[in-house]
Formats: structure tokens, C-alpha cells, sequence
């Protein structure tokens, strides 16, 4: 437990987080939406910290980043908590599970332990994920903060629910950022997820303006989120304000491995060609099927001469680009390898 780093007193017994763009009013005793910040006594503490439900050791693919460090390992890292309830959810359990529980579950992981665990497995980058990050910022700022220190690369899989606050204090010390626009749609946040999606477009904006390598991943839900219109108007806001090169992975939607959607079955591979066609369509360069075995919808193809470039199956990458570049037309494939 921690005092949290973003919030401000009200009254003696009231506070209001700023850590997520719910921006909770919370009462003495009581918890924030995401279940893991309570008051106690008009101080904000974060419940979760240094408590990791997660530490694995993972192919930076599967975040998915496709961009930057490609093939190499990461070490991921968890809490519980999440500040949305997304009704697809494949992670629930321990993003939703903790919310009826007094005490909250976790490995006591301090943040020097941390950064020794992925010294020790010799990976360039830490990765913060399988809940929202924003969740444990405290923890994952004081990470940050040591990981920078060593040049090891602080990576964040986010929801992108931030407020202002938060981006600045993330600012100095993150180095790429996977953020989920699940729809271009404020209805399917709200009945969703129970968000907005104002917050996330501005905080994928904030960050990419400073300097930050972001990636983009919608999920694919029948029905909900699969529409020509939809996969257009966030193709076209990612090109419009994120920039042209910006990956974009689209990925496949299992309705047996959701939280609340099992009567919705799965997205078809065709659905996904489609999808992948109209973001290149709509002028980007680097568009990914996430969630499939098809190493066409997940290569990285030179988008000036069309040739194969980094050959992905499964979570296996194979390299024929010469240094970042396409070798047959020496066009910069926008990867950080460095």
C-alpha cells in the first residue's frame, strides 16, 4: 500500500482521484471504481502496490508491439485492478475478481525486484499489461523511474484512460504505449465499458505529439465494433492524428474467452481481411490481424514495393529487413531497434 501520487482533498473525510479520467469523488472507507484506491481518512492510497498478480516473461509481439524491439522478449507486469468493466474482457479475473474482496491479491514484487528480474532474463524492456497499467501507476512510475536509469525501456498496454496528470507523470520515463480504441463509438464505451472515448483519443494524441512510439489495437466484436464505418473513422483519426506509419492491429474477438459476451461467437478471418483492407485504404502503411495464425495478416510487408519484410508466425519473427529498412527498395520500415 502507497499513498497514491495523483488526487486531491475535497474535505477532511473526501478526495477526488486524478489518476483516470473517471476522475472519482471517493468518501472515507471507501474505494474508487477500479477497486484498488481507497480513502482512508482523506488520504488516497493505492492498495496494489508493489503487489503483482502478474511476471512473465513474453515475446514483445504478443503485447502486441509489432514495432518496436520485433522478436525480442519482454518482461510483463501486473496488479489487479482496471478502470473499465468491458463486457469482452478476457483478463476478468483479474481485472474485475478483486472488486468484492477486502484484501487485495499479490506477489510482494518491490520495484528494485522488478527491474533484477528483467536484468536478469536480459531483456530490453519492461511491460506493463494484462490489466491497465494506470491502475498502479505508483508502482509502475517508481519501475519506470529505476528501468530508465538502466536503459531499459518502459512499455505500456493501456486503455488509454488517462487524465492530463497522468500522462506528465508517465512522460519522462515511458518509451511506447499500446492503446486500445475499442470503437470510434461514445455509445460502445458507455455501454461497454463503462468509459468515454473523448479521454482515450486525447491521451493517444498527447502522447504521440511527445515524441512517445505508439501502437493501436481494436478489437473486432460482432456486431458491436466490426462495422465498415467504424474501422474507417478510427483508420482515418489514426492517420489524421497519429500519423500514417502508426501500426494498427486489428484483432480477432473469442466470445468463449469473454467476461460477459459468450453468446457472441467469433470474429471471422474474412472480417479481418476486410478490416485490414480499409485501413490501408484509408492511406496507413502498417495495418495487422491480431489473434490468427495467418502469417499474411501479421508480416510487416514494405509499404512502398509490397515485398515481405518481417515474416510473423505465430510469436516467431523472422528478419529480412537490412537494419530497419526494406532490402529490396531500402524504404524505413518504422521499427526501434535501439
Amino acid at each position: 500500500m502507497k499513498e497514491a501520487y495523483l488526487y486531491k482533498k475535497i474535505s477532511d473525510r473526501e478526495v477526488q482521484c486524478r489518476n483516470c479520467a473517471h476522475y472519482c469523488t471517493i468518501s472515507s472507507g471507501k474505494r474508487g471504481f477500479c477497486g484498488v484506491r481507497e480513502n482512508r481518512e482523506g488520504v488516497l492510497y493505492a492498495l496494489n502496490y508493489g503487489k503483482a498478480i502478474a511476471c512473465n516473461i513474453d515475446n514483445i509481439e504478443k503485447k502486441p508491439f509489432f514495432h518496436f524491439f520485433p522478436g525480442e522478449s519482454t518482461l510483463s507486469l501486473a496488479t489487479v485492478g482496471c478502470n473499465f468493466a468491458c463486457k469482452n474482457c478476457q483478463n476478468y479475473d483479474i481485472s474485475q475478481g478483486h472488486k468484492e474482496v477486502e484484501t487485495i491479491p499479490g506477489e510482494n514484487i518491490p520495484p528494485s525486484r522488478a527491474l533484477e528480474v528483467a536484468l536478469e532474463n536480459k531483456v530490453r524492456s519492461i511491460s506493463y499489461t494484462y490489466t491497465e497499467p494506470t491502475m498502479f501507476l505508483e508502482y509502475a512510475l517508481d519501475i519506470m523511474e529505476l528501468a530508465t536509469k538502466k536503459g531499459v525501456k518502459n512499455m505500456w498496454v493501456s486503455n488509454g484512460f488517462l487524465t492530463p496528470e497522468a500522462v506528465e507523470a508517465i512522460i519522462p520515463y515511458i518509451d511506447g504505449i499500446n492503446i486500445d480504441i475499442k470503437s470510434y463509438s461514445e455509445d460502445f464505451y458507455k455501454e461497454n465499458c463503462s468509459a468515454r472515448l473523448a479521454p482515450v483519443l486525447e491521451t493517444a494524441e498527447s502522447l504521440k505529439r511527445r515524441g512517445v512510439w505508439v501502437e493501436i489495437t481494436t478489437l473486432l466484436i460482432p456486431g458491436l465494433s466490426d462495422s465498415p464505418e467504424n474501422i474507417k473513422n478510427i483508420a482515418r483519426f489514426i492517420k489524421e492524428n497519429l500519423g500514417s506509419e502508426t501500426p494498427w492491429h486489428l484483432s480477432r474477438f473469442s466470445g468463449e474467452l469473454s467476461w460477459r459476451l459468450k453468446n457472441i461467437s467469433s470474429t471471422s478471418e474474412s472480417k479481418i481481411k476486410e478490416a485490414l483492407d480499409i485501413g490501408k485504404e484509408e492511406g496507413l502503411e502498417y495495418v495487422y490481424g491480431g489473434n490468427t495464425e495467418n502469417y499474411l495478416l501479421t508480416s510487416t510487408f514494405c509499404s512502398r514495393c509490397g515485398r515481405l519484410a518481417l515474416k510473423r508466425v505465430g510469436y516467431n519473427v523472422f528478419r529480412q529487413d537490412k537494419k530497419g529498412k526494406c532490402e529490396y527498395c531500402s524504404k524505413d520500415l518504422n521499427l526501434i531497434l535501439e
